[in-house]
């Protein structure tokens, strides 16, 4: 057929509509056509300074140096108080998943809150991203496709405390543990860690959630005659437990006390003269590197603290998520969650971290030491670094936890 002028111009038409027009309908990049960021934990008891509003705040910083927005929608960031109560936690959960159009949850923590969400986040196919809760069992029976732990867990705080006490003679061991899920699970780890580096634990006892008065519990612990007493708690109970220990004379009388899990914010709050030359492990130092000193010094002028590593882990997890989001062109959970495994995590918090299968994100691990009055040059100057440790030795290996995804992974 010959080409005639109003032919001519028909497919010339046809052949601009097919550079400017997809061949199917296009999908929105978005499920709802934003992105929604959750920041559920303690805002009111004894983790609100470890966690609380700092972790409000670490997330929007990350939401900021993002650039603030995802498909030309702002990306939100709400928060709630769970009151460390696992079915408050789950209430607010299931009303962000179902009603409010959030994407992902995050910090959590409080171990039974965190165990409660990610079952829920497992149903609902949602993202959680824990950085506050610490058990282990979040990357072990309670596993989740979409379940991320990014921070730290008490499996890595006990491998990395436990082993380089015993190396340093400290062998027999008393603890005074939290009774409720984080604290069995951290007492759990310690025990068997300090039974495989060749050590010996005698004598444990519970203390109820938020105590106030540790009296009891330390003169059993004192009494048992261990080199170290380890508590197997955090927060507000943390930081009493250790006030009272000093008060009660136990460092002078030759014991070593251990925390297992201790924030630079309950350090900053005992004082150094009270907890100098404690032993402990933490997953972010604020002052380890130019790039987490600029970090700390952009979240201070907010907080008014330095951030603990709950906080820097927020920030990073956030980073890393909303990364993979844009990187994907989708929210879809499973979708985001296996572009974040593909992706090395390289940021002030982490440097080539990389997300397991089973969920644990993994990193190097630092055993501190708090200053003397004499060592420290300033408010902040609490810690000196003791051993860098790597993530695959500090984190449990992935055939050990237990995960039902690695088993079936592996068949």
């Amino acid at each position: 057929m010959p080409l005639t002028p109003l032919r001519a111009a028909l497919l010339a038409a046809a052949s601009l509509c097919a550079l400017t027009v997809p061949t199917r309908a296009a999908e929105p990049r978005l499920s709802d056509g934003k992105v929604k960021l959750a920041v559920l934990n303690d805002m009111s008891s004894v983790y609100a300074d470890s966690t609380g509003r700092g972790s409000v705040i670490a997330a929007e910083m990350a939401v900021r140096d993002f650039g603030g927005s995802l498909d030309g929608k702002p990306i939100e960031v709400v928060f709630a108080d769970h009151q460390n109560k696992p079915d408050v936690g789950s209430n607010i959960a299931r009303q962000w998943y179902d009603r409010d159009g959030v994407d992902v949850i995050l910090d959590v923590p409080t171990s039974s809150v965190a165990l409660a969400v990610q079952q829920i986040a497992k149903e609902k196919g949602k993202v959680l991203i824990v950085s506050g809760g610490g058990t282990s069992d979040l990357t072990g029976p309670q596993c989740s496709p979409t379940g991320i732990h990014w921070t730290y867990d008490t499996y890595a705080l006990s491998h990395v405390s436990g082993n380089a006490a015993v190396k340093k003679g400290l062998d027999t061991w008393s603890f005074v543990t939290a009774d409720y899920a984080f604290g069995h699970a951290l007492e759990r780890d310690a025990v068997a860690e300090v039974k495989r580096s060749g050590g010996k634990v005698l004598s444990t006892v519970r203390a109820p959630f938020a105590t106030a008065d540790f009296s009891s519990f330390l003169l059993q612990a004192q009494g048992s005659g261990s080199k170290l007493i380890a508590f197997a708690n955090a927060g507000g109970d943390t930081v009493n437990a250790i006030k009272q220990a000093h008060e009660f004379g136990i460092v002078q009388g030759g014991q070593t006390l251990l925390a297992l899990l201790i924030n630079i914010d309950d350090v900053h709050s005992l004082g150094i003269e009270v907890a100098q030359n404690l032993l402990l492990t933490t997953a972010f130092y604020w002052d380890r590197t130019p790039e987490t000193r600029a970090f700390a010094t952009r979240f201070k002028e907010k907080a008014g603290l330095m951030p603990t590593m709950h906080q820097a882990g927020v920030y990073s997890s956030v980073l890393h998520y909303l990364k993979a989001v844009q990187a994907a062109g989708t929210d879809d959970a499973k979708t985001v969650v296996a572009r974040m495994r593909e992706t090395p995590v390289n940021d002030m918090f982490a440097t080539n971290g990389k997300i397991r299968e089973d969920g644990r994100m993994v990193h190097d691990m630092y055993l501190m030491q708090v200053k003397t009055p004499k060592e420290s040059t300033g408010e902040w100057d609490l810690y000196k670094l003791i051993a860098t440790v790597p993530g695959d030795e500090a984190f449990r290996p992935l055939a050990e936890g237990g995960c039902p995804l690695v088993k079936a992974a592996a068949k």
